[in-house]
């Protein structure tokens, strides 16, 4: 059935008013904690819940730069976030080409071992990986911290799926003309499945910046804590400070935003494309 010119806009308009309201819901939780982190203390509590404060204050922020390190809990979490961001694409792209287009004796079997281990959940192999970093003297270190992120199972998997679309011609034609194992690698797997890799770079970015159990195991000083620890300082033994809380929280996801601005076209791209672009 074929819509008429004012059926079709007002179609459009109706799903624009449903599309409109869903953003408003989802943006919600991040509206209340910019407000909340803007209100009074008395006002944090205050019955019936104000959406928006009646006067603005900046108080919270001004303590939260002045008298805590959430500076350095959030370049200690950037740094360690792209440490582990590079890490798992160089890892995730190299393997998954190595599975797509080569054939060696027992990679299917390696490649089911990789993709079983998206099934273990973190937690039953951490005390082992905590006594191997134990020996390893890597206590309360950078090193320590990023250790269990500079792989991810799923990103061999994703970057697998996607160079199996790529040509074997396009592969040999390039060996014809000189072009070498790794040249292939870097000059055209890498730029062809940008897209991929975007996408794959927000996940692990996210993935790492939103971790508090590792770091809260591994980490001994202070100033080695990343963002999520420095945040759960604010919980007391019987009382949360939920305006600083708040704050703290408002102005670590400023990173994620920034990040996800600059790789958000790459990421959009690489859902829709349906080929590929040479």
């Amino acid at each position: 059935m074929i819509l008429q010119k004012k059926e079709y806009k007002i179609l459009t308009i109706f799903l624009n008013v449903i599309l409109w309201s869903l953003a408003v819901l989802m943006l919600f939780p991040l509206i209340w904690m910019v407000s909340t982190s803007l209100k009074l203390p008395e006002e944090v509590l205050s019955w019936p819940p104000r959406i928006f404060p009646k006067n603005l204050v900046f108080s919270n922020y001004a303590y939260l730069f002045e008298d805590t390190q959430i500076v350095r809990f959030i370049i200690n979490s950037f740094c360690l976030s792209a440490l582990s961001t590079l890490a798992i694409l160089y890892t995730a792209s190299l393997s998954g080409f190595v599975f797509a287009k080569y054939k060696f004796r027992g990679k299917n079997l390696i490649f089911i071992a990789i993709i079983a281990t998206m099934m273990i959940p973190f937690e039953t192999f951490m005390i082992p990986l905590y006594l191997y970093i134990l020996k390893l003297g890597w206590i309360d270190t950078y090193q320590g911290i990023l250790m269990p992120w500079v792989i991810m199972s799923f990103g061999v998997f994703l970057m697998r799926q996607t160079i199996e679309s790529l040509p074997n011609d396009l592969m040999d034609a390039a060996r014809i003309d000189g072009c070498s194992e790794w040249g292939i690698y870097w000059r055209i797997v890498l730029p062809i499945f940008s897209p991929a890799l975007s996408s794959l770079a927000i996940f692990a970015f996210m993935t790492a910046w939103g971790q508090f159990l590792w770091p809260l195991m591994i980490t001994n000083s202070v100033d080695k804590f990343v963002v999520e620890l420095g945040i759960s300082m604010f919980q007391q033994r019987y009382t949360v400070e939920y305006g600083l809380m708040t704050a703290a929280a408002s102005v670590t996801t400023i990173p994620m935003i920034i990040v996800f601005i600059f790789l958000r076209r790459h990421l959009i791209e690489g859902i829709t494309l349906s080929g590929l672009k040479y």
